[in-house]
């Protein structure tokens, strides 16, 4: 499985400044979840969905990225009528569905590298607090990338459990989704080590020059 979803091609969506789509995926984000409003939640996966059709990115492409979730999805969406109202669980599951493909179309539209570079440049801010932004935005960038690929592991196991009569079972499917996430964390570090990856290396050469 490659970490890397990113798609080619020449739409708008792609060409749009990679700092501009990080920035507007934390403001919409945080919209989404300060206004707890259904029409604006609706509106904004509305927009959200149109932005795949822009991008030239298909709908089964889109479906790909929650159908490994729609079983987490239902869990929560029952539960929040239970507990409170139906219209309070299609809120919930607007606002996840619409930041999990949010996140992905950032993903599938970005390359990692252009990523890293936009988040370093936005968190330079952070070298006066002692902090290397180099390894903050390699941190965040992973983290978005995570987002399919974990979605997209959670589906494979739950296929392999279902196989075995376990797919009702939360934990035979989070303990293998556990196992195999750490498994690629760990797999993903080596590969790092093994470049001699310094995100302070620039820096560092051009403070001493």
């Amino acid at each position: 499985m490659s970490l890397s979803g990113h798609e080619h091609s020449s739409s708008f969506v792609h060409r749009a400044s990679p700092g501009l789509k990080i920035i507007s995926l934390v403001i919409l984000g945080t919209l989404l979840f300060i206004i707890p409003r259904i029409d604006l939640s609706v509106a904004v996966l509305s927009g959200i969905v149109l932005l795949y059709l822009l991008a030239r990115i298909s709908l089964k492409t889109a479906w790909a990225q929650l159908r490994p979730a729609m079983w987490i999805l239902s869990l929560i969406f029952i539960v929040q009528v239970f507990l409170h109202h139906w219209t309070v669980g299609v809120l919930v599951i607007v606002r996840l569905v619409s930041l999990l493909l949010l996140a992905s179309l950032v993903t599938f539209t970005t390359r990692t590298s252009d990523m890293i570079d936009a988040l370093e440049k936005g968190l330079a801010w952070l070298y006066y607090l002692g902090v290397n932004p180099g390894k903050v935005s390699l941190a965040l960038s992973l983290a978005l990338r995570f987002i399919p690929v974990l979605v997209s592991i959670t589906g494979e196991v739950r296929e392999a459990q279902k196989a075995r009569g376990l797919d009702k079972s939360v934990i035979a499917i989070a303990v293998p989704v556990i196992v195999r996430t750490l498994k690629m964390a760990d797999d993903i570090s080596a590969a790092i080590d093994a470049r001699s990856y310094d995100p302070g290396f620039v820096r560092k050469k051009s403070i001493s020059k």
